[in-house]
């Protein structure tokens, strides 16, 4: 990456043309963090001459992201490498705001950037850095501060921003500047303005950063989670047991920041923390003195996919956190009786998400007692253990009805039709609960034959029952007209 850079940089200014290392690019090498495979470059070059210019570099694709920011996207393999022209601001005096336009001076773009830890700019060629704003002492600072004396001014130019704000605090665990800070509280309703698909995207930046739970409460802090997930909200102050001088309450909303912050850093696991319990302050009852939320989950799923939704997020993503909510009660309730059918099933409900049920499960230990703590542990560990062990076997020998559609239709001499789904279902889960082996095609069969007479029978029956509510409502009705023509 830096070898292109270099050599992009040597081309420009062979054609008089500056060309910077900026924002985060810069900001993360001056924090020793690892390189990453994107750097953002800036140049007084408009966009129809940095394609021109970047030719003999051999870029795999060339893509202007768009005309009116001017950012031109170069793709080297797996790198990524944006070159956006300077912006500029230009006064109209029929107009109060000024007009964002392409500029010329380096000065004047890092001072239309949000942040002065990413107000710097640093010369590949040179190594010089320019640092106008003091983003370099803020950075030794640990400190998040607007660049300017107007920190509203920056938010006005793009809401979004004071959710980059809280993202960057929870990714680098900087303080946020007590006047940038300010601004945020008095601007958080512009966030209703920016699109959900931004939105989502920060928030899945801060969810997977190395301090979720940070930036969580600095959200409810500031006053922007209502424009988010307001959801959310409803969890401060709801109690998960009756308070006892002893033992410290156990608020949901400082559980759910626990259990997020427990939980690794992966899509499903991080989403299905922070949604698990939402349904707490809706489900919660007392009865005999004892907290309960009967049924959670399954509001919580239902809700969980709501939001999701409502964040643009795609179906499939929606439906695996909507499922790992549903199912956190379950993982959290085995125990070491359960028959390796119910374990299965566990697994075959969870899916691809096992993983991220089972870190959710772990995650979800949040005890004040150690010895509850540990118990709970080592419960988790003991079912991970056994969904290894079974998905081994079911690797050897696949979880399978051991007949299959076509040999159950010619067994009965009937052609496909709904009848043959259930049948099908049933000897899947006699295998499943380890009563059927997998092979074993002529106890199948015989369960089968049981089954579908079964099935006849029940339906006889309901075929009855139904001519006799019928011939009992005929007789109903005949007598109702016999009544009212006697009063005629």
């Amino acid at each position: 990456m830096r070898e292109i850079i270099l050599e992009l940089a040597r081309i420009f200014r062979a054609h008089n043309k500056q060309l910077y290392m900026v924002g985060g690019t810069v900001r993360d090498v001056l924090l020793g963090r690892s390189e990453s495979s994107d750097a953002d470059l800036a140049t007084d070059a408009r966009p129809d001459e940095i394609k021109r210019l970047v030719g003999p570099t051999k870029p795999t694709a060339i893509v202007l992201v768009g005309e009116r920011f001017g950012t031109v996207r170069l793709h080297y393999g797996e790198h990524i490498i944006e070159i956006t022209t300077f912006r500029d601001e230009r006064y109209n005096p029929d107009s109060r705001k000024p007009e964002v336009c392409f500029g010329t001076v380096l000065e004047e773009d890092l001072r239309r950037r949000d942040f002065t830890i990413n107000a710097m700019a640093y010369d590949p060629l040179t190594g010089q850095l320019y640092d106008p704003f003091g983003g370099r002492l803020d950075l030794a600072r640990r400190l998040l501060r607007a660049v300017g004396n107007e920190p509203d001014k920056r938010f006005d130019e793009d809401p979004l921003r004071l959710l980059r704000a809280v993202r960057l605090a929870a990714q680098l665990n900087f303080t946020i500047e007590e006047e940038t800070r300010r601004a945020i509280i008095r601007q958080a309703s512009k966030l209703q303005k920016i699109s959900r698909e931004r939105i989502r995207d920060e928030m899945h930046k801060l969810l997977l950063s190395p301090h979720p739970a940070r930036g969580l409460d600095l959200l409810v802090e500031l006053g922007l989670m209502q424009w988010i997930i307001p959801e959310v909200l409803e969890l401060r102050g709801v109690s998960q047991q009756q308070s006892q001088r002893s033992v410290p309450s156990k608020d949901v909303y400082a559980h759910v920041l626990r259990v997020v912050e427990r939980t690794s850093p992966r899509p499903v696991a991080r989403w299905s923390a922070l949604l698990h319990d939402i349904a707490k302050p809706r489900t919660r009852t007392v009865e005999d003195g004892k907290v309960h939320f009967f049924g959670h989950e399954e509001v919580g799923a239902t809700m969980a996919r709501d939001i999701l939704r409502r964040l643009h997020f795609d179906r499939d993503f929606c439906e695996r956190v909507a499922r790992v909510v549903r199912l956190h009660m379950r993982a959290n309730a085995y125990s070491s009786d359960w028959t390796d059918g119910a374990v299965r099933r566990l697994m075959l409900e969870a899916n691809d998400d096992l993983e991220d049920l089972l870190d959710l499960s772990r995650a979800d230990i949040t005890s004040y007692r150690a010895d509850k703590v540990s118990r709970a542990a080592a419960r988790v560990v003991e079912l991970a253990e056994r969904c290894r062990r079974l998905k081994e076997e079911a690797e050897r020998v696949p979880l399978k009805s051991p007949l299959d559609g076509h040999e159950l239709m010619a067994m009965f001499g009937r052609g496909p039709g709904p009848w043959l789904r259930p049948l099908k279902d049933y000897l899947l889960s006699l295998v499943i609960d380890g009563v059927l082996a997998p092979d074993d095609k002529e106890r199948a069969a015989q369960f089968a034959r049981e089954f579908v007479a079964h099935q006849e029978q029940q339906d006889h029956l309901q075929q009855k029952q139904q001519y006799a509510q019928e011939q009992e409502q005929r007789q109903q009705e005949e007598q109702h007209e016999g009544v009212s023509h006697a009063k005629e």
